[in-house]
This record gives C-alpha cells, sequence and structure tokens, in this order.
C-alpha cells in the first residue's frame, strides 16, 4: 500500500483482493476423495499424543521444580530461586495451553462431525473434551456451524463482524472529504477520525490484550463480537437465545450440565489439593494472558489469537446479502503459520501442537469435516486451483506482534458498499475489491476493477 500525501488530503494505492467467483463444486472437486475419510481410531491417537505430551510436560516440571534449591543448583542471590521456579511454571504453562489447545482442535473437529463416521461418537467424544476446556459443547456447535454458513456475511455471521461507521458513532461519511472504498481522504476526516478512535500504540496494546484474555469467555456469555442484531448479552448458556431454535434447547441444558460437572471438578480440585496448585496447573495455562503465566487460561488465549487472525484482517473482504456466496465466505479466511514469526521451529511447534488448525484453515471452511490429518494436503490442493483464479489467501504469520497489527489496522467498515474492507484509524483501506474476467478468451486471468 503506498501513500502519495497532499496538503490538505492523503491517496493510496489500494492492493486488490480478487473476489471469488466459483462454485461449491469448484471448490470441492479440488480436493482428494480419499481426504473426506475419517477415523475414530486415527482421531483418538491425537487425543492420546495431547494427553501424554501435557501428562509430560507436567511430570517434568513437577520433577524440576525441588530442585532449584540452594543444595542442587547455585544462583547469586537467594531471590532468584523463586524467579527461577516462577519461569519454570511458566513454560509449563506455555506448552501445555498450547498443546490443550490441540485437544481442543479435536473436540472442534468433533462439532463438525469430523473426528468419525458416527454422529453418536462424534458429539460424546466433543461433550466430555468441550466440557473439559469449559466450553458449552452444543451451544457453541450449533452457533460455530451457523459461522462457517455465513462466514464474512455481515449480517448473519456469529463472530468477528465489524462494526460499522455508525455503531462506532464515528462522524458521518461525506463524499466530498473521502471515497467510499477508502483510497482517498482528507485530513480533516483523519483528524477526526483519529480524535474519535485513538490509535496509540498503548492503546493498541491494552486494546489487543484485552481482546485476548476476554474475547472467548465474553462472546459465550455476552455475545461480545457476536452478530450485533442479536438482542444485548445473548448467551450460549441460554437455552431460548435467538440463536437456537426451541428443538436445541434439550441440547444447551446438556451442554449447561458438562460445565457445571466442570466446575464441579475445579472446586473439588481446590478442596482437595489448594488453590494455588489448581490455580497454576490448570486454570492458568486457560486465562494466562491475565497474569502472564493455568492451562485453562492458555487455551483461551491461543483460541483468540488463532481465530481472531483467521477472520480478520485488512485484506479480507466482508459480504452484505447481495453479493455474499457461500464460497465466498469461505474464502473469506487465511491460513497463517501459528508463531512462525518467531522463526522455523516455533512454526513447526505452532502447527504440530494445535493440528494446523492455523495453517489450513481455508480448508476447513471449504469443507469442515476433513479432519485435520487430512487437511494438509486439501489445502495443498485448494491452493493450486485458486491460484488458478490469482486468489492467495496466506496471511502473515499469526503471534502477538500480527495481532497488535491487525488490531491498529481493522477498525471499522462502511454503512454502504455490498464489499466491505476494513479502514484504519485515519480512514483508509489497505484492500480494493476486483473481479475476474469470465469473458477471458485464454488460460490468464484478466482483473477488472468493480467500477471499470
Amino acid at each position: 500500500m503506498s501513500t502519495k500525501s497532499s496538503s490538505a488530503r492523503t491517496t493510496i494505492e489500494q492492493q486488490p483482493f480478487v473476489i471469488p467467483d466459483l462454485t461449491v463444486k469448484d471448490l470441492l472437486s479440488a480436493i482428494p476423495a480419499h481426504c473426506h475419510k475419517r477415523s475414530a481410531f486415527r482421531s483418538s491417537l491425537y487425543i492420546l499424543m495431547d494427553v501424554v505430551i501435557i501428562g509430560g510436560f507436567y511430570k517434568l516440571t513437577r520433577f524440576l521444580d525441588p530442585l532449584i534449591a540452594p543444595e542442587y543448583v547455585e544462583l547469586p542471590h537467594a531471590y532468584l530461586y523463586p524467579v527461577a521456579r516462577f519461569a519454570l511454571w511458566a513454560l509449563y504453562t506455555f506448552f501445555v495451553g498450547l498443546f490443550a489447545t490441540g485437544l481442543w482442535v479435536i473436540a472442534h473437529e468433533c462439532g463438525h462431525q469430523a473426528f468419525s463416521e458416527s454422529k453418536t461418537v462424534n458429539n460424546a467424544v466433543g461433550w466430555i473434551l468441550h466440557s473439559a476446556l469449559g466450553v458449552p459443547y452444543h451451544a457453541w456447535r450449533i452457533t460455530h456451524a451457523k459461522h462457517h454458513a455465513s462466514t464474512g456475511h455481515m449480517t448473519q455471521d456469529q463472530v468477528f463482524v465489524p462494526k460499522t461507521r455508525s455503531e462506532l458513532g464515528l462522524p458521518a461519511f461525506d463524499p466530498s472529504k473521502e471515497d467510499l472504498a477508502g483510497s482517498s481522504v482528507s485530513e480533516e476526516v483523519q483528524r477526526e477520525l483519529w480524535e474519535a478512535l485513538g490509535d496509540s500504540p498503548i492503546g493498541a496494546i491494552y486494546g489487543s490484550l484485552r481482546y485476548l484474555v476476554g474475547g472467548w469467555p465474553a462472546y459465550l456469555l455476552w455475545n461480545a463480537s457476536g452478530q450485533s442484531r442479536y438482542p444485548k448479552d445473548t448467551s450460549h448458556f441460554t437455552p431460548s437465545a435467538v440463536m437456537f431454535r426451541p428443538d436445541q434447547r434439550g441440547q444447551i441444558i446438556i451442554s449447561n450440565v458438562g460445565i457445571m460437572l466442570w466446575m464441579a471438578g475445579i472446586i473439588m480440585a481446590i478442596s482437595q489439593w489448594g488453590f494455588f496448585e489448581v490455580f497454576r496447573v490448570y486454570l492458568i495455562p486457560y486465562l494466562w494472558p491475565w497474569l502472564i503465566t493455568s492451562h485453562l487460561a492458555r487455551v483461551n488465549h491461543w483460541l483468540v489469537l488463532i481465530t481472531f487472525l483467521q477472520h480478520t484482517d485488512p485484506i479480507l473482504p466482508h459480504y452484505r446479502a447481495s453479493e455474499f456466496t457461500f464460497p465466498r465466505g469461505a474464502l473469506s479466511t487465511l491460513d497463517r503459520s501459528l508463531l512462525g514469526d518467531l522463526g522455523s521451529f516455533m512454526g513447526w511447534l505452532g502447527a504440530f501442537a494445535t493440528h494446523g488448525i492455523s495453517e489450513t484453515h481455508v480448508a476447513h471452511h471449504v469443507c469442515s469435516k476433513i479432519p485435520h490429518y487430512h487437511a494438509w494436503e486439501a489445502s495443498d490442493a485448494l491452493r493450486k486451483r485458486l491460484a488458478q483464479n490469482g486468489i492467495k489467501l496466506e496471511g502473515r504469520p499469526g503471534g502477538w506482534a500480527e495481532v497488535y497489527r491487525v488490531f491498529k489496522e481493522c477498525k471499522f467498515v462502511e454503512d454502504e458498499g455490498d464489499i466491505v474492507f476494513y479502514k484504519n484509524a485515519h480512514g483508509l483501506a489497505a484492500t480494493k475489491p476486483v473481479f475476474t474476467d469470465n469473458t477471458a478468451s485464454d488460460s490468464g486471468i484478466e482483473i477488472m476493477d468493480k467500477d471499470a
């Protein structure tokens, strides 16, 4: 995105995004047939692997903790011993939270019926794993299916729905001072938007951390970042909530029973081993960002980081009803290398621990019944097909720095327009929609602007 500034206006050269004109058949036919095969046995082995690895980290940490003492290791100052123990448990929560997110990924596949060929097995395993991770299985499964059916739809998607200019109470759009596409904005409008939105580094860090910490429970409890047309405080725990049909209310109750059993288990564990032990062994890995160190905390963090970056970026479009199709929604997501910004080994670790959920997300949206162990091959085949249409859906590596960048660049979308892209705090959009020319007579792809 190049920028040209005059004394009163800033004009940028926007990056083109090819709006897909593909059918469901076009996408599915690109994926090898065997990628759709599901195996309860093979899927169960990944559960066993994750549990063994998590248990191994726990045993190793327990073994090393008492060795951090003067009789075993000499440190320059006495205060370094508690610091070293803190660092040890911080590493424990990092790795356990990462691999516990892998467990959630398998549980998530149960909700998509990708774990096995049996719906009964899928729902039983999914309920157990989700409940153990503090997630209401059926409630999430139902709304998540709606998300997949309407990804990127401004009024039908369930989560990561952009706020519009009017919803944020920003100054009204003025065509004499800015263009709707966000390629040219006057300094006056930029100043007004900046003052209204705020975009200081400290504010962006605070906002992104708040999102990573509280985003997941806030979505489940109060529909935070969800569909704005739902009533205020719509909750996944309310059987009569608007996103559930009357015949689904029994399933919501079953989900709530799982959460109550999970909470009872935590209370019993605290009574048995004490709050501090349960806090550092289980709770911090899920809610980790709150204290920068419990299994539960880090899972929360990783889920929000991964899913936020899969669906939010200045290069991704959002559609209103007249331009939305299922293929366009499925292709309004990104594949990213989780932790790839920290080097190749960390990129490998992120993909291995979370079963490639971040790296193969586009294929997952094209066909959510593909199990993760086939998703890599499916993704390779799909990318080749999309490349024929000039479409590339591979974003920057996913990590904390990328969350910060995206949070700064994705502030709002316009109330007008059938295909919209995020604008930043200056009112500038990095991307514009372009369309393939289906009348091309050769094998090349000709690109046309919407207004051409």
